[in-house]
């Protein structure tokens, strides 16, 4: 299962866990709503009951009686009863025992007030609301109001199938929604992630060479008869092997850092054109011995805000890439620029180039393009840390060549000092 498609499940689980959370708290809420609306209603069923008595004992002298006084009281869904001081009933005529009881018992309790629910065959459940009153002439009644309650469950019922249906839709649309963004900032995570498992495969690959090299150098000396010349050029394998192994060591405990923000960085006024001509200096020698010119062109004063040891680091990197992919005979030019506000080192060479397909890739670690390229001495890190230095120094460092064969030009620009 790919990541972007157990951030959706997350995302999704916790959403409905939200949303049951939500709901079952809205739900009670709502019933118990209900069921004060419910009792509220009753109360003043009872409440008709008790005037209309009142209003016909007025009246008596006119119409005896009080026995159809509730059935001028119309109530829809409520059944409404009236009961004399001894529960029993007066209108209708008769009652069930249950409500008969709620009607004794609101008259015996000292509030005059009863509540009773009811289980009823057919999965039905009732509600009684008995009060004790006095009529006019001082006769005590007991008014009865008695409510269905499925009628609130069915409300209750239409709410939660409601809820239900606009939650499906809602988690459909967020899973629909958060899979697509989620593939959107996924992939950024997939993407470095890739990245990372290449590097760790690439550094394997390339430590595990300069390794078994020393291994089998080490193994047929030593299972050889001791020769001095022979000892010595193994012993010179050995080194080069030892020094290759070690800068890639040191160039990925470099990028560690990097990655960690371990490494401290200088801030403090310096000049491109005194660091690129020390990093000239450094570089001459190689120039020299692979029989290539390297030449330094315009030169101005260009003073930027850095780290000196970082910066001619950087410089280092980048024509020792030139050095290192121009054949004898050709040329590596340098060239400062500090006037107009300009803070820039451009270095340009007549080497073999870079593909256009490639260009994209070559500040990724252990990158080094085509066979050509991968020939060269180099462990593919270089451009990675120049990349990161750059950075440090909010410089911005661009790679051209326009096709392979035509040489390459690499321009940093740093920003002016503040």
């Amino acid at each position: 299962m790919n990541l972007r498609l157990r951030l959706t499940l997350w995302y999704v689980g916790v959403l409905t866990l939200i949303l049951l959370v939500l709901g079952a708290g809205i739900f009670v809420a709502i019933r118990h709503q209900m069921s004060r609306h419910l009792d509220a209603s009753l109360k003043a069923a009872t409440a008709a009951v008790m005037q209309a008595t009142l209003i016909r004992e007025v009246e008596r002298a006119r119409t005896p009686g009080v026995a159809d006084a509730v059935a001028e009281v119309h109530i829809p869904d409520r059944a409404l009863y009236l009961f004399d001081a001894g529960g029993r009933p007066i209108v209708p005529p008769q009652a069930d025992g249950w409500i008969e009881a709620a009607a004794r018992q609101a008259a015996r309790s000292g509030s005059g007030v009863a509540d009773v629910d009811r289980d009823a065959p057919g999965e039905r459940e009732f509600r009684v609301h008995a009060e004790r009153f006095s009529g006019g002439t001082g006769t005590v009644y007991v008014a009865a109001a008695v409510a269905d309650r499925m009628e609130l469950e069915e409300e209750y019922a239409t709410l939660i199938a409601t809820f239900a249906a606009a939650a499906l839709a809602a988690l459909l649309l967020a899973a629909g929604a958060g899979y697509v963004l989620m593939r959107q900032s996924a992939a950024p995570v997939e993407r470095s992630m890739d990245q990372m498992r290449r590097f760790m495969a690439d550094a394997a690959h390339e430590l595990r060479t300069p390794v078994t090299v020393l291994h089998s150098r080490a193994e047929v000396t030593l299972a050889q008869e001791r020769n001095s010349e022979r000892d010595a050029a193994a012993l010179k394998a050995i080194e080069q092997e030892s020094t290759r192994l070690g800068e890639i060591i040191g160039d990925l405990l470099t990028l560690a850092r990097a990655d960690a923000g371990e490494r401290p960085v200088a801030r403090e006024t310096l000049y491109l054109d005194d660091v690129a001509a020390d990093a000239v200096a450094a570089m001459r020698a190689l120039a020299e011995r692979k029989g290539v010119a390297l030449e330094v062109g315009r030169f101005e004063e260009a003073g930027i805000a850095g780290d000196a040891a970082l910066v001619r680091r950087l410089l280092l990197i980048v024509l020792d890439n030139a050095l290192k992919y121009t054949p004898t005979g050709g040329r590596v030019r340098l060239d400062v620029a500090g006037a107009d506000g300009a803070r820039s080192v451009v270095v340009s060479d007549t080497g073999i180039g870079i593909p256009p397909d490639q260009l994209p890739h070559v500040f990724e670690r252990f990158y080094r393009g085509d066979p050509a390229r991968r020939a060269a001495e180099g462990t593919g890190l270089g451009l990675a840390i120049a990349r990161w230095i750059a950075d440090l120094h909010g410089a911005r460092i661009a790679i051209a060549s326009n096709a392979e064969g035509t040489g390459t030009r690499v321009a940093i620009t740093f920003p002016s000092p503040m």
